[in-house]
């Protein structure tokens, strides 16, 4: 089985759970006999660091417009040079523009997330998040079928956009287990990224954006601190909020209590998760999955989450007592409260690895996918 793989950006050049998805799609369904093509936007250098697999077909300070033309004409050459069974979108945009190339070849959408639903999250305008929905109803309409991470985005893709639930099939997220399993105790992972030993240190990695839940987070912290006065957050991750963040730390005065890390490369965070004694995700709204759950898991870290999207589908069935009551910073609160006194039951290392590399490794979700590219065909 040949695939066009169409996806946003090259991993190794901009982070992002898309991004890590697609990436996972280029490296593991060959495995398995489905052979890719990608494209995406991005540098010069997609091409050879992705084995030949990917090629760029705009740079990433290019226009909408001039990307929408530049993907035209690299569709136009794939389908020229190559026998593609089946084309893979992972992203709305960046399909609408060749809608009228594919003719009758099969089309599968890889729903990360409602794109229009999360830009009126941020705060974009009602004719910017109109015109997104209408791009994304017009793909979905051409679709043959859907992927979608979680039976929560399942239900949104069908009642937002109408998509017949016969057509929606649920693979969970994937990575690559055996990359977060490093062989270092608590201590040993620490010193080598310089953090302090004598902390009860929870990890939060997350795009600092509104709808991750930060701000109830940092609050919480105000409240876990009078109880716990040792304990440090420790929050991974760049984007729109961080000002509005560092002013938060400042107003509640737990500058000795929560940092904000910014980016961390992949190369050390695998070392973060098995630093921290716990992991929270405090989301609070539109959470379709979340790879940052089943990675602190496959570190062997103890993740908390809130009761939002499809995090409760990863942690319901593995170890329940690690989801939340709710999303307010009296549930985050409590929850990393009852966590770090023990009385919240709290899953060993051994169990949070062998739990996501039966489920959510790459060599299983890879064989998922394929199996719905061959019931599409």
């Amino acid at each position: 089985m040949k695939t066009l793989q169409l996806g946003t950006s090259w991993f190794l050049e901009e982070a992002g759970g898309l991004a890590r998805v697609y990436y996972g799609c280029v490296n593991y369904l060959p495995q398995i006999g489905v052979d890719v093509s990608g494209l995406v936007v991005g540098s010069d250098r997609v091409f050879e660091s992705s084995l030949q697999k990917v090629r760029t077909f705009a740079s990433a300070d290019s226009s909408t417009w001039r990307r929408s033309r530049s993907l035209r004409t690299a569709v136009n050459q794939t389908l020229a040079s190559s026998q593609i069974d089946l084309v893979a979108s992972h992203f709305a945009l960046y399909t609408f523009p060749i809608l009228d190339r594919l003719g009758d070849l099969p089309l599968v959408i890889h729903f990360h997330g409602p794109w229009a639903l999360e830009s009126k999250a941020e705060g974009a305008g009602k004719l910017s998040v109109w015109g997104k929905w209408l791009i994304e109803k017009l793909v979905y309409q051409r679709a043959n079928g859907f992927i979608v991470l979680s039976e929560a985005f399942r239900q949104i893709l069908h009642k937002t956009y109408n998509v017949p639930l016969d057509k929606i099939f649920i693979v969970g997220g994937g990575i690559n287990t055996s990359e977060f399993n490093v062989d270092l105790s608590i201590a040993q992972a620490r010193k080598k990224l310089g953090w302090q030993q004598n902390r009860r240190i929870i990890l939060c990695v997350r795009r600092l954006v509104h709808r991750m839940g930060l701000e109830n987070l940092i609050a919480a912290i105000a409240k876990v601190r009078q109880k716990y006065p040792d304990v440090l957050l420790l929050i991974a991750g760049k984007g729109a909020i961080a000002d509005a963040l560092r002013s938060q730390i400042q107003e509640l005065q737990l500058e000795d209590h929560v940092q904000l890390l910014g980016f961390v490369s992949d190369q050390d965070l695998a070392i973060a998760y098995r630093a921290a004694e716990l992991s929270i995700v405090p989301t609070v709204a539109l959470e379709g999955f979340g790879l940052i759950v089943i990675e602190s898991l496959a570190a062997g870290t103890p993740v908390l989450g809130t009761p939002i999207g499809g995090i409760p589908e990863i942690l319901n069935p593995f170890h329940a007592d690690l989801i939340l009551e709710g999303s307010t910073s009296a549930h985050l609160a409590q929850g990393m409260i009852e966590a770090l006194s023990g009385q919240r039951q709290i899953p060993s290392a051994e169990a949070c690895q062998a739990y996501v590399k039966q489920n959510y490794d790459w060599q299983v979700i890879a064989r998922q996918m394929k199996s719905v590219y061959e019931q599409v065909l």
